[in-house]
């Protein structure tokens, strides 16, 4: 059995659950979410605890069980701490700044690159070589940091580009000069 999927979701204090069928719907201080799982999972609500059970040991409702109770679990982490994804920009020149509710990019070409963020992500600017995505939804957080990450990726020469904060570039050697 999965050991993920078996494990209880536990809900804190201002969060209100509640489980219509197939869709979970999730309320707290930070927003509220709702999602639609498979209609396979049989999620529960006992008291301040939701568990997630599966019909039977079939390869797919395996591999749902532990999905079902991680996207859940997300959901609650969500509405009450929201998540966060820092961005690193580096390169002469290289900088970001906001603009309203917009995040300007500025990665040597010959235009600025605006991005308008979706409903629910806050872009901060706290120095122009940063830039913090944070929202409660942890899909919609990692795609717009990945959006924005794919201006300008990293490239492994002089490793000049938008990488995640503490990501590793594997850097390549250069050109052999003449002896």
């Amino acid at each position: 059995m999965s050991r993920i999927g078996r494990a209880p979701i536990e809900i804190p204090s201002g969060v209100e659950v509640k489980i219509n069928g197939n869709v979970i719907d999730v309320k707290g201080p930070k927003g509220q979410l709702t999602r639609e799982f498979h209609p396979a999972m049989q999620v529960e609500l006992t008291g301040s605890t939701i568990l997630v059970t599966r019909p039977s040991d079939e390869k797919e409702h395996r591999s749902l069980h532990g999905l079902t109770r991680t996207l859940i679990a997300n959901m609650v982490h969500g509405v009450t701490e929201g998540f966060t994804r820092n961005l690193e920009i580096v390169g002469v020149g290289y900088r970001a700044a906001k603009q309203g509710r917009k995040l300007v990019l500025s990665l040597g070409y010959s235009h600025p690159v605006e991005v308008d963020p979706a409903p629910g992500i806050e872009i901060e600017v706290p120095t122009p070589t940063r830039i913090s995505v944070t929202g409660i939804d942890k899909e919609l957080v990692g795609q717009t940091a990945a959006n924005i990450r794919d201006f300008r990726r990293p490239e492994p020469y002089l490793g000049k580009g938008i990488r995640y904060e503490g990501e590793r570039v594997r850097r390549k050697a250069g050109k052999a000069g003449k002896a």
